[in-house]
């Protein structure tokens, strides 16, 4: 740990008294550790009540100091968020000091209630529930399955949606899953073919059963922003405009305050996108769902999605420090709600700069310097970040190819794009609205 945080929290007022659970420990811990210590939910045991934490008390003080948990690994010093869970060296300090002295629960009367939950539905009962359409099995053997399933809702009229959670129908198999609409008629946007021949990734793809990957003589663009039309390709999946939700490991549901929502025309579809893994090591059944809050009053403004990213990379054997860019200009004045990055297991940081019109400086946005494969968080900005219509979004990446990479499934690979986790994928999923600057106070 860094002597600064030591000493701060060494240093930290907190009263006399010895904390208990009751009084002190539990409100932190509803705050910001149920939301996935609950049953049938990400984290592997319970923390609702004193029996679920006494046993794993000296673990919570040594997660708690060292700030692995709650996770959180964004830059402090770079933005604000909405869902930051960090606790205050108060709170750490107090943690600290429960733990050191026995753990005690405390009159249990000052406890508060724990946090309820409806049907494993984290925003309260939705107003509407889709699933996949079919119990999907999977073998206890064999790769990675990535499968689409497209179910029709029968909307007869335009909806709009304040909230969306997609869960899991079985967490032992489904490593993340995201779920799209499909409008009636749907504009087609230019294909690869037709912006560059050369990179006509139908043509560029290796398919085995249900998973895809770029062939190793496919060509090299390590750095997108520097790719003739000015960073717009490659790097811009349009279609991502009608992604919903996703479900990723430590990513909460979709919420957005009120006069933001997103929205579903009639006759719409629903398509989900699963990763199913084998971890289980048995025959598994899964029925993956999705429920949407409707929209109280019409919102004001519209909420989009969109992801920029980088499919021809190449990652030589044994690097440890190797860099990929992903560039996409803005164009339209643009409010920046969130941001999410999504690498596989040889992600090592990802970083978003905002360069604006008139300007060669570019403006940091994000900064993950250690990313984790396991967390992969949607940061929430606490304000959304207002970027003027012609502002270039940079992606920067670095991947860590090494043996000392923790969780690298071959580190004498050569490695490109693709589903499987062995391989990679250089993504920003960013959500956002269009409206002048000021439009939102």
């Amino acid at each position: 740990m860094h002597s600064a945080l030591l000493a701060l929290l060494l240093a930290a007022d907190i009263p006399s008294a010895t904390p208990t659970w009751s009084k002190d420990i539990a409100p932190i811990v509803y705050r910001s550790c149920a939301g996935c210590h609950r049953p049938s939910d990400i984290a592997p045991m319970p923390f609702l009540t004193y029996a679920d934490v006494r046993p794993w008390a000296k673990a919570m003080r040594a997660s708690v100091v060292t700030r692995r948990m709650p996770p959180w690994h964004a830059d402090p010093a770079i933005g604000h968020f909405a869902n930051d869970p960090r606790l205050t060296p108060e709170e750490i300090a107090t943690f600290r000091k429960w733990a050191d002295n026995g753990a005690p629960e405390g009159d249990p009367k000052l406890a508060p209630a724990p946090p309820q939950f409806v049907d494993g539905w984290k925003l309260g009962q939705p107003d509407m529930v889709f699933d996949i359409g079919r119990n999907y099995s999977l073998d206890a053997e064999g790769p990675d399955e990535n499968v689409t399933f497209t179910v029709d809702m029968n909307l007869d009229r335009e909806i709009w949606l304040s909230g969306v959670d997609l869960q899991p129908g079985n967490r032992r198999i489904v490593h993340h899953a995201h779920v799209k609409i499909l409008p009636p008629q749907q504009p087609q946007p230019r294909s690869a073919a037709q912006i560059a021949p050369e990179l006509d990734l139908k043509k560029l793809m290796i398919r085995e059963g249900t998973e895809s990957w770029l062939k190793q003589d496919a060509p090299v663009i390590d750095d997108g922003c520097s790719h003739p039309g000015g960073g717009d390709y490659p790097g811009v999946d349009r279609e991502a405009e009608a992604v919903l939700a996703s479900f990723l490991p430590g990513r909460d549901p979709e919420r957005w305050p009120d006069g933001y929502a997103k929205r579903v025309p009639a006759g719409s579809k629903l398509v989900f996108y699963i990763h199913y893994s084998r971890t289980s090591g048995q025959k598994e059944t899964d029925r993956t769902r999705v429920g949407f809050i409707l929209s109280k009053s019409p919102p004001k403004f519209e909420v989009k999605r969109r992801d920029i990213h980088n499919h021809y990379f190449l990652i030589p054997a044994g690097d440890a420090n190797h860099a990929v860019t992903a560039c996409y200009t803005l164009p339209e004045d643009t409010h920046l709600l969130s941001f999410t990055p999504h690498m596989h297991y040889r992600g090592s940081s990802m970083r978003v700069e905002a360069v604006k019109p008139g300007s060669d400086a570019p403006e940091p946005i994000i900064s993950i310097p250690e990313y984790d494969f396991e967390w992969q968080t949607q940061f929430n900005y606490a304000k959304p970040v207002f970027l003027p219509e012609g502002t270039q979004l940079r992606i920067l990446a670095t991947f860590d190819n090494s043996a000392n990479k923790r969780g690298n499934p071959d580190p004498e690979a050569v490695i490109r794009w693709g589903s499987p986790t062995r391989k990679e994928m250089m993504d920003g999923w960013i959500e956002y609205i269009t409206a002048p600057e000021g439009a939102l106070r």
